[in-house]
């Protein structure tokens, strides 16, 4: 496991923050030893919580064009045809994955191939699994297209907490299956808009985790 490069500046301030916090609180107060230690503690907890944030596991999967990857680790809560009006402007079969503040926060391309369309929205902050945030939080809109699956709508969406989206592509840029794609500190949701005739594999409230989970597949 690794430490995600976009985590460092906020590790390090966090870091310097709770040393501060620490040293005031434990010169310049009257504070027993026992009040001491669990200031620590708490600190140390705190910090090592931030840290999890940005960790990426090292994960193998076995690539296969028919399969789609969940691009991220969490809890399905949509499966459903939709109308995407953003980019394809038809029905899709929509399978969105809630991440919850455990969970792994780097994002991996569900499929191989080339992207086609990037957007960055600028958005309100509401929490991520209300149906409204799709389409109102912050977010990005990532399509990549291969020839087997065709192309499929990959979208990032910040929640109440998360307030920074990270997205490493841009169009005509070629991408491996379960390659990293971003990150989103601290937050929430992906969804992703797959061919009506997707055949799905997972069911509502399943935890799927990024390259491992296979969320559909096409023949």
């Amino acid at each position: 496991m690794k430490i995600h490069k976009e985590g460092y500046k906020i590790i390090f301030t966090v870091l310097v923050i709770l040393i501060i916090l620490n040293v005031l609180l434990c010169q310049f107060f009257l504070v027993s030893q026992l009040s001491k230690t669990l200031i620590f503690i708490i600190s140390l907890a705190l910090w090592t919580f931030v840290i999890s944030f940005f960790r990426v596991p090292k994960r193998d999967s076995n690539n296969s064009d028919n399969d789609i990857y969940s691009a991220a680790d969490g809890k399905v809560v949509v499966i459903e045809e939709v109308f995407e009006n953003e980019f394809f402007h038809d029905k899709r079969l929509q399978i969105s994955v809630f991440m919850n503040v455990t969970n792994v926060h780097v994002n991996f391309a569900p499929i191989r191939g080339i992207v086609k369309y990037y957007k960055y929205h600028p958005g309100r902050y509401m929490f991520a699994w209300l149906p409204k945030s799709s389409i109102e939080n912050e977010r990005s809109s990532l399509v990549i297209e291969n020839e087997v699956v065709g192309p499929i709508l990959i979208r990032q969406i910040a929640g109440a907490i998360a307030r920074r989206i990270v997205c490493n592509l841009r169009p005509e840029a070629r991408i491996s299956q379960c390659e990293e794609i971003g990150i989103i500190k601290f937050g929430s949701r992906v969804d992703l808009f797959l061919p009506l005739n997707s055949k799905v594999h997972v069911s509502l409230n399943q935890n799927v985790k990024a390259v491992k989970t296979i969320i559909a597949s096409v023949q």
